[in-house]
């Protein structure tokens, strides 16, 4: 169990929604076909929710989360829609020899010691994928002054949203699952490798309850510790996916 030394700011969090959680949990004893109606009313909301103008990109979904050797080769020249990933997909089709996985993330992150090269970095990452979500209503924009300058920040405006994405998340590892990587909504999957590796998934189980924190991070940790090559070599897998995940935990 953790301490409030341990974990202060996220498990002050975590009993404020632990108390209201197992209030919840004696409104379920009182009757539990009155609560699974109320819980399928709640997904019909949530579905709801996920209208054209507020659905997110996976980088979209990481940001949100976080207020707080294979070749790349493109296989289509279409058009995405998502302005970062066409930026980046741009640069994988017009280079020759193809590069790595592992070179392509340091190349686009701009973590590359060639200078010759530096012009593969995509920039502005964050602030671009706040503005992104600033227009799908999520964040806003406002202006600090912090002496003598100001400072451009973008305020969360629609927390039903990040609410919505948190208990995604939360219900990936818990209520839903499967305890079989291959079996996971691959989009899904790929969003707790790439939270975890911007150090934001923990954020998305602070709310729980001590036993459900230590739940979600021990199947955290079981696909952490799946070996990528592995995982790419079984049947009916996305070996890119996995390719991806041995660049971001090796």
């Amino acid at each position: 169990m953790t301490s409030l030394t341990q974990r202060s700011s996220g498990l002050v969090q975590r009993r404020t929604e632990a108390s209201r959680s197992a209030s919840a949990d004696k409104d379920k004893g009182s009757g539990d076909e009155d609560y699974e109606s109320r819980r399928r009313d709640e997904q019909d909301d949530d579905d709801k929710g996920d209208s054209k103008e507020t659905r997110l990109t996976l980088m979209e979904e990481v940001l949100l989360l976080g207020l707080k050797d294979r070749e790349v080769i493109c296989k289509s020249d279409a058009p995405t829609g998502d302005v970062l990933l066409d930026e980046a997909l741009k640069h994988i089709r017009e280079t020759q020899p193809p590069e790595t996985v592992q070179s392509w993330i340091e190349l686009l992150s701009g973590e590359t010691w060639n200078p010759l090269k530096l012009h593969y970095q995509l920039r502005n990452v964050r602030e671009r994928l706040a503005k992104n979500l600033v227009e799908k209503g999520v964040l806003t924009t406002e202006k600090q002054n912090f002496l003598l300058f100001d400072m451009t920040t973008h305020p969360l405006t629609n927390n039903n949203i990040k609410q919505r994405l948190i208990k995604k998340v939360q219900e990936a590892v818990l209520d839903k699952w499967v305890n079989d990587p291959h079996r996971m909504d691959k989009r899904l999957l790929a969003l707790i490798f790439l939270a975890h590796s911007s150090d934001v998934l923990e954020n998305a189980f602070a709310p729980l309850l001590d036993d459900q924190y230590d739940l979600a991070m021990k199947r955290v940790r079981q696909l952490l510790d799946l070996d990528p090559e592995g995982e790419s070599m079984k049947s009916n897998t996305n070996d890119l996916l996995w390719a991806v995940v041995a660049a971001f935990t090796k």
